[in-house]
């Protein structure tokens, strides 16, 4: 397995989100649904772009149209509720990072010494 992907109890738990396509149907078989959702992962965890996702996803904006439509039906949050339902916080950290910002940056006065 690799980093960020889902392990094989958290798909067992949620793969019932994703029903199977029926045989005989037209058209191009899907990128698998467990691909799909170790890429939407894989951004969700990284915190990068879309057009950053690793190539073994697929195409981005195919990754993408589909976490669209998970989102808009409502799928994704089950998915994410029933994956946290487990969820270990023993080893959980939280982080408050701060930044300076250049002075430019800060909407400083042209010229001003700081």
């Amino acid at each position: 397995m690799r980093r960020y992907e889902i392990t094989d109890n958290e798909w067992e738990r949620i793969k019932r989100y994703f029903p199977e396509k029926e045989p005989g149907t037209r058209g191009r078989p899907p990128k698998s649904a467990r691909e799909i959702l170790n890429g939407i992962m894989w951004i969700a965890r990284s915190g990068a772009p879309w057009r950053d996702l690793p190539e073994r996803f697929g195409p981005w904006e195919t990754v993408y149209t589909r976490f669209r439509e998970l989102v808009d039906s409502g799928i994704l949050f089950k998915i994410f509720k029933d994956l946290n339902i487990d969820a270990d916080m023993q080893d959980i950290s939280l982080d408050s990072t701060s930044v300076k910002v250049h002075q430019h940056a800060a909407g400083a006065k042209k010229g001003a010494n700081l």
